[in-house]
């Protein structure tokens, strides 16, 4: 598992690994013989990430996965959001979006070079503005966006899926993000693994 904070398990108040961690004990729990390695790191961003695809460790790792997670894609967004705060408009998100296309699929081509035969799952990211910026509409516009411009992405590819989360999170009744109000809580990674479960083809 490779990517941002949502790999890591940012807000998971168990300190268990998030949706990985999840998975890892969902795995253990049914004496399936499976361990995922969490190379998640918080505040990863699509360009942060390709150059961690460089590290020794993580791309031993990816050579012998025979799946590979990916969360990334929030932080892109969230650098236009930091950088431009006073002058926010959806032109920006625009513009910078073919650019963060493009380093997603540079991530998935390298992947590729490294192991063509893995499976390898985008998983989807929600709108973390939803409880402070519920009436900006545009926030969950530019978020469904791009969760739709990645899953394009992921169709040009054989071996790679896109997994959403995104409506998991919208008009939930239950308390789904950690006390940071942005990352998931236990909860919300449960849900993750649980849609993650649903959509692998190598698990029944």
């Amino acid at each position: 598992a490779i990517g941002d904070s949502l790999t890591q398990g940012v807000g998971d108040e168990t300190e268990n690994g998030g949706y990985v961690g999840i998975l890892n004990n969902t795995f253990q729990d049914n004496n399936i013989n499976v361990t995922i390695e969490n190379y998640g790191k918080r505040g990863n961003r699509t360009d942060q990430l390709l150059k961690r695809l460089e590290k020794k460790e993580i791309t031993t790792s990816i050579q012998k996965a025979d799946i590979v997670f990916i969360t990334i894609g929030a932080n892109d967004i969230m650098k236009i959001v930091r950088n431009n705060f006073m002058n926010l408009n959806i032109e920006l998100f625009n513009q910078e979006k073919p650019e963060y296309l493009e380093r997603l699929r540079v991530i998935l081509n390298k992947i590729n070079e490294l192991n063509p035969d893995t499976k390898i799952y985008l998983i989807g990211f929600y709108n973390p503005f939803d409880r402070y910026f519920a009436d900006v509409e545009e926030f969950q516009t530019i978020v469904e966006e791009w969760n739709e411009s990645s899953k394009l992405v992921t169709e040009e590819f054989e071996n790679v899926e896109y997994i959403p989360t995104s409506d998991l999170f919208s008009n939930s009744d239950k308390e789904l993000l950690a006390d940071d109000h942005f990352h998931p809580n236990t909860t919300g990674y449960k849900l993750m693994a649980k849609r993650i479960l649903e959509n692998m083809e190598e698990v029944s």
